[in-house]
């Protein structure tokens, strides 16, 4: 068993990686996981896109 993590900042990049990593390589995924983090610096919103792939 393996595990990816994938971390962008905007989530079109994360569906990128996702979609190249998914599409180099044959293997069975058993799961995967997402998550989205947002922070406030100022008048800024900052985001974080960020998934995990468990896969053999």
């Amino acid at each position: 068993m393996k595990v990816k993590v994938f971390d962008e900042s905007h989530e079109k990049d994360l569906e990128n990686s996702i979609n190249n990593f998914l599409n180099s390589n044959e293997f069975d995924i058993i799961d995967i996981k997402y998550q989205v983090a947002i922070a406030v610096s100022g008048e800024e919103q900052i985001y974080c896109f960020s998934a995990m792939i468990i896969y053999n």
